[in-house]
């Protein structure tokens, strides 16, 4: 018996998600359950939610531990198996994946890491632990670095995650993309105008080097009463390859920086492989290329070598 191919067209949606404080679990599940519905709705069958988007969860146990680091750190834990819940029901309920941007879970050895989990259409949910660690993440709110590159097959192909600084080193997006990875999701959480900007260009690198599609989530907005998330920055956006048949610049859709809303593109997977034979230049063929050269000349002002 063959197995079917998997569909090569995708809509996907990527938030721009205020973060917000909460009442209580029940309004969480609300607010949720209606950017979901959103999206859904519009025809996005893969969904992609920001880094950290979840710390607003820190809000349910009263103003002191959100300024915190460790203490919300240790509280987000009693609410770990309620949002992976919430997240299996939903994807079910829409029969699509979703991104649920990452969530600090803390290990059996009392370390933390930054998780990325992926819920499938039937409720299945696999991770990808974030693995380049800012220097916020490590010095100041001891996150550890994940030790493992994924690489998920899904109804429409394989998909990569590089989680907001990930995006910025280029060999973690080039080994998924060389294991059939056509699609790097990219969940990000910025407070500065410049890490957007970090974060942006890397993806748009990704998409250049590899004819790839590359998905930027970001959250947006000001939230005071948090140590982790209190100013966040960006726009979603879609990136391509800078070749025949997509845009001038690489950038598909990119939303209205700072404001709270999805971002939607129509992807044709399919259209890359023909890109990557007859574009006007094949990046992704031509990066062993560089193996070729065997190190640096460095070379004085009076050489007159070569």
């Amino acid at each position: 018996m063959n197995t079917p191919s998997p569909a090569r067209t995708v809509r996907v949606a990527a938030a721009q998600y205020d973060v917000a404080p909460l009442a209580d679990w029940a309004a969480y599940e609300r607010r949720i359950s209606a950017w979901v519905d959103e999206a859904a709705l519009a025809g996005a069958r893969l969904l992609l939610f920001p880094e950290y988007f979840a710390m607003e969860l820190a809000s349910l146990f009263g103003p002191e531990v959100p300024l915190s680091l460790p203490r919300q750190l240790s509280a987000m834990q009693e609410l770990l198996a309620d949002f992976l819940a919430l997240f299996a029901r939903l994807a079910r309920t829409h029969g699509a994946c979703i991104v649920a941007g990452s969530y600090p879970v803390r290990l059996a050895d009392g370390s933390y890491r930054n998780r990325c989990h992926l819920f499938h259409p039937d409720g299945r949910r696999m991770f990808q632990d974030k693995l380049q660690m800012t220097r916020f993440e490590t010095e100041e709110w001891h996150i550890g670095a994940g030790d493992t590159l994924k690489v998920f097959d899904t109804a429409f192909g394989r998909i990569g995650i590089n989680i907001c600084y990930d995006s910025e080193f280029p060999l973690l997006a080039h080994r998924q993309v060389a294991a059939g990875a056509d699609l790097i999701l990219v969940p990000s959480c910025t407070d500065t105008r410049a890490g957007y900007h970090r974060v942006r260009l890397g993806s748009r690198a990704r998409a250049l080097e590899n004819q790839c599609f590359v998905v930027q989530s970001p959250t947006v907005g000001e939230a005071p009463w948090s140590a982790a998330v209190d100013r966040n920055t960006g726009a979603a956006a879609v990136y391509a390859p800078v070749d025949y048949g997509f845009p001038d610049d690489g950038v598909l859709v990119e939303g209205e920086l700072d404001r709270a809303q999805w971002v939607y593109a129509d992807l044709d997977l399919g259209a890359l492989a023909e890109v990557r034979r007859h574009g006007q230049v094949c990046n992704f063929r031509d990066w062993d290329a560089q193996a070729r050269i065997a190190g640096v000349e460095i070379l004085a002002p009076d050489d007159t070598s070569g």
